[in-house]
């Protein structure tokens, strides 16, 4: 029971550490679109306050709702497809945006507690060209690329799928990545993070988590841009905390395998200054919101909750949201889906999270 307690801390520090990281990024952006006076030489200072989350966030919730839903169906029909249970999850998220066209039966009726909260919800469709792919209602896959997109929307919501058994963290997090996204920097990265997520909350120290990654990356032929962008991220932070120019050196941020290295550049330079690094990631031209969210995945899983400032988790929209589903996730993911004597499973998860 203690480990059992210790590694859920890590998974809830992992998945509100990445919507810390994610709201202090979009509060980071917001100050500098309206010009807000602040030292540019002490972001903790100007990153010191959090607030609303973006759809990093948002999907990121949807993800692990869509992995505990997938143990339930296991658990209840002894077999289950991982990737069509999340594409469900995910045309979920985009009902919440108040889209239209969405061509799937599935949303006939929206299921699930998380659909009621009425935080999830808002107007307006997302002009990101990999889930703009969520409309068409069809599910992209790592052997049929939906579209040729790159961009960082999979890997910042990958982070639940480290959750998963070890053996295929990688697979899953790269088949999650390819239903809204087709192109290698938009796939692989996401495994990265899947396998070092899940190595932190294993008990891997951060090199060990980082070794695995990228013994991952070695073997498809077409991650090549993701393995030396990962690499180029670990050499840099190797110097300490980046600053805003050095993280320019690794890319605007535009792409997967660009915020993948921002992240892991600063988790790897304030490892044992969790709380500096975490805002060093938001502090520079690139994804803001983003890199924050990768960042703070990376450093919660390897160092739980405790960090994190009570100012962080004060104003933190969706924060109990987070929580729960974190600990569902872990349960359901590490321990075992609750069931009855008779091992069916418990009427209150059949109703919280079906299993389609």
């Amino acid at each position: 029971m203690i480990e059992h307690d210790y590694t859920r801390d890590q998974v809830v520090g992992c998945l509100l550490a990445g919507a810390v990281g994610d709201a202090l990024g979009a509060r980071a952006v917001d100050d500098r679109e309206n010009h807000a006076d602040h030292d540019d030489t002490a972001p903790a200072a100007t990153f010191g306050r959090t607030g609303p989350v973006t759809d990093a966030t948002r999907m990121t919730v949807f993800t692990a709702e869509g992995l505990i839903r997938a143990a339930v169906r296991k658990r209840e029909r002894g077999i289950c497809h991982p990737p069509t249970v999340l594409h469900h999850a995910y045309l979920r998220w985009f009902a919440t945006r108040g889209s239209a066209g969405v061509a799937s039966p599935h949303l006939a009726e929206l299921d699930g507690w998380i659909v009621g909260v009425p935080e999830l919800w808002r107007t307006g469709d997302p002009d990101d060209p990999g889930l703009t792919a969520l409309r068409t209602g069809r599910m992209g896959s790592t052997d049929g690329p939906i579209n040729d997109a790159p961009g960082y929307g999979a890997l910042v919501r990958a982070a639940p799928a480290g959750i998963l058994a070890a053996r295929r963290r990688f697979e899953l997090g790269c088949e999650f990545a390819a239903i809204t996204h087709g192109h290698p920097s938009g796939i692989y990265p996401a495994g990265a993070l899947a396998v070092i997520v899940g190595a932190l909350v294993d008990g891997a120290d951060l090199t060990s988590a980082l070794d695995r990654a990228e013994g991952e990356l070695r073997e498809p032929p077409r991650a090549a841009t993701t393995l030396t962008a990962l690499r180029a991220g670990r050499s840099l932070g190797t110097a300490g905390i980046p600053t805003p120019d050095d993280l320019a050196s690794l890319g605007s941020g535009d792409t997967g395998h660009e915020v993948l290295a921002i992240a892991v550049a600063c988790a790897v330079g304030g490892y044992d200054r969790p709380g500096a690094a975490l805002r060093a990631s938001v502090d520079h031209p690139g994804a803001r919101a983003a890199a924050g969210s990768v960042c703070g995945n990376i450093l919660g899983a390897a160092h739980g909750t405790r960090w994190l400032l009570p100012t962080w988790l004060e104003e933190l929209e969706l924060r109990e949201v987070v929580a729960r589903l974190a600990e569902d996730c872990h349960r359901a993911c590490r321990i075992g889906v609750p069931t009855e004597v008779d091992g069916t499973v418990t009427a209150d998860w059949l109703r919280r999270y079906p299993g389609w």
